[in-house]
């Protein structure tokens, strides 16, 4: 019985074992076979993934995102920082890769639109003029005798005058004597000695009216009285009181104010578009309801060389004396006819001093950089001559964030003399290296500057520099240097072809090295490398 009880607890002991052991392997199979539908899933679909994306995104070329202005047609390293080429894809609709912005993202930077029109318009130059004196209107006062300023009528310049108003009087000793021998001849009655005498007076430039005063009073005059020719202003007194004068010498000098000049500033790059006849309508900033109109009487000869520009004068009437000289004038100068021009707004333009762009907008919320000539500005519209067609939407706000999205990406249009793709990239260190992690600190580093086209023949200068090495292979040397003046580069690291797979074998890795190297037609060639201790990048 005491057996049998054993036989039964040994059985279930046996069975309870089996039992768990039964669980374990079905829960190992069920979690294997989990795990194997988890992984299975992706590794079976992934070729079907990737070709896909192989079918809708091609690689256009490829570039460092720290030197966006450089393409490369083929992946490898930067020859401009310690990292990888980064590929850029055609978009869907096309090559003609853009800046895709949403809908609403547009809204939220505040972008406007406008759109390419053709008008006809007349060419309007808008200058800046100031007033002045109409020299042609100048009338000098001199003396015709000797004597002295007996009395000033006008005490200062700049004094107002009317026609015939006394400016000075002038004591004139030397004409007491002939006035005198000439009363003196009329009163004894002799005719002929009295024609004589009167005819020596006017020799002595006596006016006839003093001889008139004369002959009425019977006394000699002594002063003179000098009177303006005209109305205007006294621009010039060059005379006090008690002076003495000889003839020619100027008095005061007087401009009349019935015109006055506005002298227009041409831009010398516009001279040619002022011609003599176009018309001018001028505003002045006290009056600017007012508007005087007139025509372009001559460009003057000469350029400012302080404002680079030359002076296009016209005269204004002035005669109820609103214009005086020295206010500052808007110009709007209008060509004789109208023309058809293509006009966008001035805002949408982005003008860098090399080239002119305007992002144009296509389908899909896509914007991309067109190159522009542009013309001269008519008022807020800027006229373009080339680059651009009637009926497109170009972006007239906000177009600079979409410009340094554009050189982020690279999509900037490239200049004739730049090639848009090289194979210098892949080649420049050789093979493709494996990719490798690279720090965020690496990747902020300086860059180097856009290198200029390379010449089909190596270059036959030497460049030295010292650095750290960071890795050595058959092909090349990675070397953490300083920077290099005779190339302008700054501190970087790079890689630097061997002459041959053998050489510099006793150079290691973290050795402070000395080095020379010269530019060739697939890169940068070690000339000679040595250890120096103590040398630091």
């Amino acid at each position: 019985m005491k057996s049998a009880n054993h036989g039964r607890i040994v059985f279930l002991i046996v069975a309870a074992a089996l039992f768990a052991f039964g669980g374990y392997w079905a829960g190992t199979r069920t979690t294997t076979t989990a795990a194997g539908a988890k992984v299975a899933a992706p590794s079976s679909s992934s070729p079907d993934v990737g070709s896909a994306t192989t079918r809708e995104k091609r690689v256009l070329y490829w570039h460092d995102p720290m030197v966006p202005g450089k393409r490369f047609d083929k992946p490898g390293k930067s020859p401009f920082m310690d990292m990888q080429l980064v590929p850029v894809y055609a978009e869907a609709g096309g090559e003609a890769a853009g800046v895709r912005i949403s809908p609403s993202l547009q809204q939220n930077l505040g972008i406007r639109f406008a759109t390419v029109r053709r008008a006809e318009d007349a060419a309007t130059l808008e200058l800046v003029a100031s007033t002045q004196f109409d020299e042609s209107k100048a009338e000098v006062i001199q003396s015709r005798v000797a004597g002295f300023v007996d009395k000033l009528h006008v005490r200062a310049p700049q004094q107002k005058v009317k026609r015939g108003q006394a400016i000075a009087s002038i004591f004139v000793p030397d004409w007491l004597a002939p006035q005198e021998e000439y009363l003196a001849l009329k009163r004894s009655g002799d005719s002929a000695l009295t024609a004589a005498a009167r005819q020596r007076m006017r020799a002595l430039s006596i006016p006839d009216s003093m001889i008139a005063t004369a002959d009425r009073t019977g006394r000699a005059q002594s002063h003179l009285s000098l009177t303006s020719p005209v109305s205007g202003v006294v621009t010039e007194l060059n005379v006090r009181e008690g002076a003495q004068v000889t003839p020619g010498v100027t008095i005061a000098k007087v401009v009349g104010m019935d015109t006055i000049w506005l002298l227009a500033e041409v831009p010398e790059g516009l001279i040619a578009s002022a011609r003599p006849g176009m018309s001018v309508s001028a505003t002045a900033a006290g009056n600017a309801q007012r508007t005087y109109r007139g025509k372009i009487r001559e460009i003057l000869p000469g350029v400012s060389t302080a404002t680079r520009t030359a002076q296009a004068r016209l005269k204004l009437d002035n005669r109820d004396g609103s214009l005086i000289p020295g206010m500052l004038m808007r110009v709007a100068i209008s060509a004789a006819k109208a023309e058809a021009r293509l006009l966008v707004p001035s805002e949408a333009i982005i003008a860098s001093g090399k080239r002119t762009i305007v992002y144009v907008a296509e389908g899909q919320n896509s914007m991309h950089p067109v190159i522009v000539s542009a013309g001269r500005e008519l008022g807020a519209e800027t006229e373009i001559l080339g680059g651009l067609r009637e009926g497109q939407r170009v972006v007239a706000s906000g177009q600079f964030l979409i410009d340094s999205e554009a050189n982020l990406k690279s999509i900037l249009p490239q200049s004739s003399d730049n090639a848009q793709g090289t194979s210098e990239g892949g080649a420049a260190h050789g093979k493709t290296p494996a990719s490798k992690d690279v720090s965020p600190m690496a990747q902020m580093a300086p860059t180097k500057p856009a290198e200029p086209q390379k010449s089909s023949r190596p270059s036959t200068a030497f460049h030295h520099g010292s650095g750290k090495v960071e890795q050595v292979t058959n092909e090349a040397i990675t070397l953490s240097h300083g920077p290099i003046g005779s190339m302008q580069w700054p501190a970087m690291t790079m890689d630097f072809k061997k002459p041959q797979p053998d050489s510099f074998k006793e150079i290691k890795v973290g050795q402070t090295v000395q080095f020379s190297f010269v530019e060739s037609t697939d890169g940068y060639r070690l000339k000679s490398i040595s250890a120096n201790t103590g040398a630091r990048p």
